[in-house]
């Protein structure tokens, strides 16, 4: 019997919560915030991009991006350059100690899930595995 739909949905979401929940607490820099991580981590994947391009990707306001950009500058985790067709806005682009905080950041979250890993078994770890495709083609739009 195929599972209901509505219950596995409950389920699924418990469960995704309370895993990312504990991914996220793996910090190495608490200086700098989630919604500063998120950012810099989508400049660094998709940049250099105007601030209004990293607020639509981030699906966050445009003035609360215009923060978050702010405090990861003062921070040395970005830099502002002049876009090449308009003059009135900037290209965002990550620095050398952009992407070391986030490899820092990355590397302790990888390591705290290995060794979570270690104690599950072979089946478990397939079926982990297995599921990786479909999470991810659960979290793409």
């Amino acid at each position: 019997m195929p599972p209901n739909h509505a219950e596995l949905a409950s389920t699924l979401r418990l469960s995704l919560l309370r895993a990312a929940r504990r991914l996220r607490s793996q910090r190495v820099n608490t200086s700098a915030t989630l919604s500063q991580l998120s950012a810099l981590a989508t400049v660094y994947k998709s940049g250099p991009l105007s601030a209004g391009e990293i607020a639509a990707i981030e699906q966050v306001q445009p003035p609360s991006m215009t923060k978050i950009l702010a405090a990861l500058e003062q921070s040395g985790w970005i830099e502002r350059s002049s876009h090449p067709d308009d003059r009135r806005q900037s290209v965002i682009a990550i620095t050398p100690a952009g992407r070391e905080l986030l490899a820092e950041e990355t590397r302790a979250r990888d390591e705290w899930l290995a060794k979570r890993l270690v104690e599950f078994s072979a089946e478990d770890l397939r079926k982990l595995s297995a599921a990786v495709e479909v999470l991810d083609r659960l979290g793409s739009e």
